[in-house]
């Protein structure tokens, strides 16, 4: 029993300092963004929401938090709708070459996005479409964020049980119908889980960003790192700081409308 209480201690204290290990560099972002000093530095030297005051003044900055947030918003659309119909006709309809679409489509998580990149930018040089505008951006972070939906949606049909179907249609209910009656339920965790995903992503999305944003589609991530090439005052902790809450607010609304069990590959 001591031996077994011994274990049980080791493995908290171990879990422990994990956690502070990965969340230490949130705090310390968080801490430097209230320095009321002069440069980026930890710890701070007072307190004071100057900062997030110059992020505000700062046109650049709202512009491209505002331009990250339409894209993202965007973004998430395209890649819950075209996940979700991607994981319905590879569990439900593909047979001979489900393997092959199934690592096609979830190519993008085990691939460096900065190779992803390059790929992209060389094709759209090669069709004519270039970075002009903001539709490279959208079809690389799409292309990105498309296998988090299509994994948690496709977690969730493995396991579905389509005698519920079965028994809806059988009832006299129409394709429509029982998709919306049925299936749209059950699947709404894990569209609404992948969503959530492919919002982060795209939000804080950097390489991608970095090879593909046009003249005037600055994502926020590109403007701040553009902005700590010559600057290193705390402006830029607390532009990372919002993007925290934003992403914090993101879970805890995702938590009210579906449970945080849902972000686990879209458990209800």
């Amino acid at each position: 029993m001591e031996g077994e209480a011994r274990r049980r201690w080791i493995l908290k204290i171990s879990v422990t300092l994990i956690y502070l290990f990965l969340l230490a560099p949130i705090f310390i972002v968080v801490a430097a963004a209230f320095n009321s000093g002069e440069f980026l530095r930890f710890p701070p030297e007072g307190f004071s929401f100057r900062w997030f005051q110059r992020f505000l003044d700062s046109q650049p900055f709202v512009d491209a938090f505002l331009f990250s947030l339409r894209l993202a918003i965007v973004v998430t659309i395209l890649a819950t709708l075209i996940g979700t119909a991607a994981a319905f006709y590879v569990v439900r309809h593909s047979r001979r070459f489900r393997d092959l679409l199934r690592l096609m489509i979830i190519l993008p998580l085990p691939v460096p996005a900065i190779l992803t990149g390059i790929a992209l930018l060389i094709f759209f040089y090669a069709i004519g479409i270039g970075t002009q505008g903001s539709i490279a951006l959208v079809i690389g972070h799409t292309l990105i964020c498309l296998p988090y939906v299509f994994l948690t949606v496709s977690s969730v049909l493995v396991g579905f049980n389509q005698s519920l179907e079965e028994a809806a249609r059988n009832l006299g209910a129409g394709p429509w119908t029982t998709f919306w009656r049925i299936t749209l339920p059950i699947i709404k965790g894990a569209m609404i889980s992948g969503a959530v995903f492919a919002f982060i992503i795209s939000f804080d999305q950097f390489p991608i960003s970095l090879l593909l944003a046009g003249v005037g589609s600055t994502p926020l991530p590109l403007q701040l790192f553009d902005y700590l090439r010559f600057s290193f005052d705390p402006t830029a902790a607390a532009v990372s700081t919002i993007s925290i809450v934003m992403t914090v607010i993101v879970v805890l609304i995702t938590e009210r409308l579906v449970g945080l069990e849902s972000l686990y590959w879209g458990k209800r």
